[in-house]
């Protein structure tokens, strides 16, 4: 199901020196934005909560799935050079799952890590804030980044599809249309960050835990079966 030779290949893709910019501006950006909120304002647990759910959770998770999940597989398909990993004696699976382990530990790592040392810096984490984001933005991570591998399979512009998705329909549709957040990775996520904050807080999903947890887990297995799939079609039609 893991393969050594197909990580460090991914590994190096998405951590050579142009991505490794790409990912790290906006974890960097929080950091920054958390040290001038403390300096200026002061401990304040709902700067804190605007800051983490607003831009961390919003916008930063989501954009850094992207560039993990599309990076782990969509270049190599875009360029062609998939065919050559394709052509050893490797099962479909084990190059998807490889590629989705480090498309998730990397997105991980880049998230949870400006999450939590941001939300300690506002805050402290007072009221288990900082904790609970960091929940958040690791449940999102693994789901964002089955779908945005799933999306490096079946399109050529698997970016441009992941940005319309996770600014478009998250940010923007999220924040104006009620029904549309119920289909949303940021508030599936959410739901786990509210149980985990203390009460009183400004932390709140508008879908139940259950129903987050069960959402969760079936976008990231059904994203996943549906990524191997893909990748066997494409390896007939290169045989072909």
């Amino acid at each position: 199901m893991y393969n050594e030779t197909v990580a460090r290949l991914t590994y190096r893709a998405l951590l050579g020196r142009r991505r490794a910019i790409l990912l790290g501006i906006l974890p960097a950006l929080l950091i920054l934005i958390a040290v001038l909120v403390r300096a200026i304002g002061g401990a304040d647990d709902r700067v804190a909560e605007d800051v983490l759910g607003g831009f961390a959770l919003a916008a930063m998770v989501p954009l850094v799935g992207v560039i993990a999940g599309t990076g782990a597989i969509a270049p190599e398909i875009d360029d062609g050079s998939i065919v050559y990993l394709l052509a050893k004696p490797l099962p479909r699976r084990t190059v998807i799952l490889t590629k989705l382990w480090v498309a998730i530990s990397v997105t991980v790592v880049f998230t949870t890590i400006p999450v939590l040392v941001a939300g300690m810096i506002m805050n402290g984490n007072s009221q288990q804030i900082a904790g609970a984001y960091t929940l958040a933005a690791a449940v999102a991570s693994v789901a964002y980044s089955a779908v945005f591998l799933l999306l490096g399979t079946v399109s050529r512009n698997a970016v441009v599809f992941g940005l319309i998705y996770s600014l478009v329909w998250e940010t923007l549709f999220g924040s104006i249309v009620p029904g549309a957040r119920t289909l949303s990775i940021q508030q599936w996520s959410l739901s786990l960050a509210e149980q985990v904050a203390a009460d009183g807080t400004g932390i709140a999903s508008d879908v139940a835990l259950p129903t987050a947890v069960i959402l969760l887990a079936a976008v990231t297995v059904l994203g996943t079966w549906y990524a191997i799939r893909r990748l066997s079609a494409l390896t007939v039609a290169a045989d072909d």
